[in-house]
């Protein structure tokens, strides 16, 4: 199974970025590609995104540390590692999926999906207020 594989470095703490990405219901706030996120029931969400809905069920979770999820969409599994990196962190976003053409948009498509993370998560950890957050 074809795998794509992007990295980041934030400015804050493993633990920081790790809870937003666990806060399921906030990610349309943050996320330009999630409209929705709607729990169907615990660790399984429905996901109305600009490119589809999916639904997205936790397989994997190591708090603080790394996640995966498989899903319906065109990744077949996805999954996050975090690292400490001096005081912030590396965060890689994997997925797995079965249709090696898309590997190129699917790439582009996690890097869009780090830079919405990398972007909130700093905004956050600078002291801003998540009701004023802008996309």
């Amino acid at each position: 199974m074809p795998r794509v594989e992007r990295k980041i470095e934030i400015d804050a703490p493993p633990k920081k970025v790790y809870e937003i990405i666990e806060d399921r219901p906030g990610f349309p706030k943050w996320n330009i590609v999630v409209k929705e996120m709607t729990e169907i029931e615990p660790d399984k969400w429905f996901v109305k995104s600009t490119v589809g809905d999916i639904t997205s069920v936790r397989v994997e979770a190591v708090p603080y540390e790394k996640f995966t999820d498989e899903q319906d969409g065109p990744m077949k599994k996805m999954g996050y590692i975090f690292k400490p990196k001096g005081n912030g962190t590396e965060a890689t976003l994997w997925g797995e999926f079965d249709d090696a053409s898309m590997e190129k948009m699917l790439g582009k498509a996690g890097e869009v999906f780090l830079g919405c993370l990398k972007k909130y998560t700093e905004f956050l950890e600078t002291g801003g207020n998540p009701e004023d957050y802008k996309k």
